[in-house]
């Protein structure tokens, strides 16, 4: 989907198919026919954005054919779908049983990061509508804290893998005449847990290809001031290359018994979900929600959050809420102002088959219906930014 902001250029909103796992091109091209255009129909739009989640066997199939990568650009035309960015957050594996730990490997110290990031990087480049010049790649924020963050070469090894990375981007813009950026996605628990963790590793880069990608569950998650962080990033001149608008769980009041039940129910075995709470001390958290419910490892005096992407425009039942106002505010610093900070937007729910069972989406029909209701709600709060939608 493609806005126009006031000030003439172009903000485009997808929605990430990561929420569809699939490992093969086989799996993608399904995701395609089976997810992402019968969510365009439900929209009446012509046209749809996704953000495209190519696992490592997916981006290799396409790299060592380039028939392959005609046709699924051919694909893309005919179903009315375009890509303009890509998650390459998640390496392989996210629909497996368990995930967890596992979604931060390889890291930035890693070769195996380095070569799929360039991977798709190319891959994006030749997916890009005709007549759109830059493409956008979320990654994770350089690792897990550990045991990145106890290992002296660590930071030197990951900043000359994204000094190479912006070196290979310059060239592939040289080559096609398509700008190809990335962005570090912060998130709890990592070595980059906050936007202000960003900036230091993102200076010592220093190049306008590599930015940061501000997910607004994360940052509700750390319990962060959006007008802070932006500020903070803008002064740094560190730039938003995208956002993934998406909200985290929010529990006002974790000390009660019946939070606590509330709050179990959405601790599942197939993702992390990093709990934190803002004390007078600091910030405080678990890697995981079960720590959290289990009593005594987080102090219950103040609200906490979890890592949970809930569904946009259906936040939790009673006596729990979601971070939705930090959605609506990090949107109007982004987009509502003179200039947008961003012009790539990305509704990130992967999470709808880990809800509690009476939650989930039984059939694909539910599953389009409800991410068809989230792009709606997106699309109102960006129309109500006086942002024009495109046909």
């Amino acid at each position: 989907m493609r806005f126009r902001h006031p000030d003439g250029s172009i903000v485009h909103l997808s929605y990430c198919t990561n929420v569809h796992p699939a490992e093969t091109l086989d799996g993608v091209r399904a995701q395609l026919r089976d997810h992402c255009e019968p969510v365009r129909r439900r929209l009446g739009r012509d046209r749809l954005g996704i953000g495209l989640w190519l696992a490592r066997d997916a981006a290799r199939a396409l790299i060592n054919d380039p028939a392959e990568l005609r046709a699924l650009r051919a694909e893309l035309d005919g179903r009315g779908l375009e890509v303009v960015t890509l998650n390459g957050f998640p390496y392989e594996g996210f629909g497996a049983d368990e995930v967890k730990y596992r979604v931060y490997r390889p890291d930035w110290t890693e070769p195996d990061r380095l070569a799929h990031t360039t991977d798709l990087a190319r891959l994006l480049a030749a997916l890009l509508p005709d007549d759109v010049t830059e493409g956008i790649i979320s990654t994770l924020p350089l690792a897990w804290r550990t045991p990145y963050d106890t290992e002296p070469a660590a930071a030197r090894t990951a900043r000359t893998a994204l000094t190479t990375l912006a070196q290979r981007l310059d060239a592939l813009a040289e080559l096609t005449g398509k700008s190809i950026r990335i962005g570090l996605e912060p998130e709890p628990g990592c070595t980059v847990e906050t936007t202000a963790d960003a900036i230091a590793p993102l200076t010592d880069v220093g190049h306008e290809r590599i930015g940061i990608c501000v997910d607004t569950c994360h940052l509700a998650t750390s319990f962060e001031d959006p007008d802070t962080a932006l500020d903070a990033l803008t002064a740094a001149g560190i730039p938003v290359v995208k956002s993934q608008l998406s909200a985290a769980l929010h529990a006002e009041h974790p000390h009660l018994p019946e939070v606590r039940t509330a709050l179990a129910a959405f601790a599942e075995p197939r993702f992390l979900h990093q709990t934190r709470t803002r004390t007078a001390a600091g910030l405080r958290g678990t890697d995981d929600l079960d720590e959290a419910v289990a009593g005594g490892a987080l102090p219950d005096s103040t609200p906490w959050r979890a890592h949970f992407h809930v569904p946009l425009h259906a936040p939790p039942a009673p006596p729990l809420t979601s971070t939705l106002p930090v959605l609506r505010a990090t949107l109007a610093r982004l987009v509502g102002g003179a200039v947008p900070l961003t012009r790539h937007l990305e509704v990130e729910t992967y999470t709808w088959q880990a809800l509690p069972a009476e939650l989930r989406p039984r059939t694909r029909t539910q599953l389009a219906d409800g991410i068809a209701a989230e792009l709606t709600l997106a699309r109102d709060l960006l129309v109500d930014l006086g942002l024009k939608e495109l046909p």
